[in-house]
């Protein structure tokens, strides 16, 4: 069994993520065989895998970080939030059923073993695994049933890196306040700490780093600076989204109305990356601005609940009068959906039982169906003969007249329809503006020139994210904490 350690947060977005991603590629420059994990995650933003799963779009990037192809028992449990209180289930990759958060948080303790039979054949692959929490440990009204912290911490007996967040402040009480509330076995696991985003000159905090070392016992790994690039690293929160935003550039201006519950966002993200690019993120209660070039709906979790939001938000009036001065719309997944005649749910598969019309831009009909379409694909640009690869995740199908006329031709078979003389798009594939040579065709019809390469930006951001955990962590010291764990599998 490989040796594991495990990083934990004093609370959700402290960087927990980016730091894991940061360690496996640092790790695996040094010649370990590195697979990330995390027992439980909660985001709709989700990647495929080559087993034909899903996972969070957070492991999916620490597995590029370590080398290797995302897997689903880097990810055994996943929760993909469909309204204010429930989300559907994802078991080590597939649809295992959708629940409240009461119900869940009753019976969560059940996936125990499918998330400890993941861990334990993933050990049987590498030399480290490195997993990440999920929230906080001290979240002490879910500690009975915990299966994302200490609760797999002390199933798995993996020893652990309480990691706190200085941006926010109170960093001091983050961590001596998380120790005092767990109990004494839960606080035997934690065997260091560090503190992550750092603004300033670092030896400012050495006075409370000793004060956290002299009230806690546990050694300090580092107190990490603010790493600036972190943004060019795809998102999995729904609070990073404002933050994807590029207000700089000026050739092309495409905006993204915030839908409730927006999925597969860092589809955005390499667009974000292009210095010609003025990426817009309206957020709740802000019309659509009329300078707008193209307006992008993307993915949902929960398809009409969110149309039903763009509407009340008056974003369909603003787009009718954007199609009207000539401008573009492009659909992707849920997002092309919206933009047809009529969406069908008469199972209740993301809500309740239900049907609305679409915006009717494409004269297409979707029904949402049990069945959900997971997969990877290659492809090309119809129109420049661009090569793309992308992933479908979606649990609808799509059939009309304008599926008679196709954008794309995805695994040898036409994908997507298109209307208003190609300035009404939409399609399935999510992730296609990773390929850079069909990004640059697809701006290039408005006239930009791009040469950016954006699977190299993320390479070299993950190399300088490791370079600056090697300065900034005791890494050498952190590696001893890691050990293969007692228990039996």
């Amino acid at each position: 069994m490989a040796r594991a350690l495990m990083i934990q947060g004093t609370g959700s977005n402290v960087g927990k993520s980016v730091i894991v991603a940061g360690l496996a590629r640092a790790y695996t420059r040094r010649g370990l065989t590195v697979r990330p994990f995390k027992p439980q995650n909660m985001s709709n933003n989700a990647a495929v895998t080559v087993d034909g799963g899903e996972i969070g779009r957070a492991q999916a990037l620490q597995a590029k970080a370590a080398g290797v192809p995302p897997h689903t028992d880097m990810n055994p449990v996943l929760l993909k939030p469909q309204s204010n209180t429930g989300a559907q289930i994802i078991v080590q990759g597939q649809v295992f059923g959708a629940q409240e958060a009461r119900a869940f948080g009753e019976a969560k303790d059940q996936l125990m073993p499918y998330v400890l039979e993941s861990f334990d054949r993933l050990g049987q692959t590498c030399d480290l695994i490195l997993v990440e929490g999920a929230g906080s440990p001290a979240e002490t009204n879910l500690r009975a049933r915990d299966i994302a912290n200490m609760g797999f911490a002390r199933a798995a007996d993996v020893p652990v890196v309480l990691m706190g967040d200085i941006d926010r402040g109170g960093v001091i009480a983050q961590i001596v306040g998380t120790q005092a509330v767990l109990d004494t076995e839960d606080q035997s696991l934690i065997k260091a700490f560090a503190i992550n985003k750092f603004r300033g000159d670092v030896r400012l905090f050495d006075g409370g780093r000793d004060d956290i070392c002299a009230r806690t016992g546990w050694p300090c790994l580092g107190v990490i600076p603010w790493f600036s690039s972190a943004g060019h690293l795809p998102a999995e929160d729904v609070a990073d989204l404002p933050a994807r935003a590029n207000s700089a550039g000026r050739g092309l201006t495409i905006v993204v109305p915030q839908l409730p519950r927006i999925s597969n966002f860092d589809d955005l993200d390499p667009l974000a990356a292009e210095a010609e690019v003025r990426l817009i993120v309206v957020p709740p209660g802000t019309p659509l601005p009329a300078e707008a070039d193209v307006v992008l709906l993307g993915g949902s979790k929960a398809t009409l609940a969110d149309l039903a939001a763009l509407r009340r938000e008056g974003w369909d009036v603003d787009i009718a009068a954007h199609v009207r001065r000539g401008g573009h719309v492009l659909g992707l997944c849920g997002g092309y959906q919206m933009l047809g005649r009529s969406i069908a749910d008469p199972q209740g598969i993301e809500g309740p039982p239900g049907r609305a019309e679409g915006l009717g831009y494409l004269n297409i009909d979707t029904d949402l169906l049990p069945r959900k379409t997971l997969r990877l694909s290659t492809g090309t640009h119809r129109s420049s003969g661009a090569a793309l690869t992308g992933y479908e995740i979606h649990m609808g199908e799509t059939t009309g007249p304008d599926c008679a006329h196709p954008w794309l031709e995805v695994d040898g078979r036409p994908e997507g329809a298109s209307a208003y003389a190609g300035r009404v798009q939409g399609c399935y594939l999510h992730g296609i503006f990773t390929s850079d040579a069909f990004r640059r065709a697809w701006l290039a019809q408005f006239g930009l020139t791009s040469r950016a390469a954006y699977d190299a930006l993320v390479e070299q951001t993950l190399d300088d994210l490791a370079d600056h955990l090697e300065r900034h962590m005791d890494l050498d010291h952190m590696l001893t904490i890691a050990r293969p764990p007692t228990r039996t599998p």
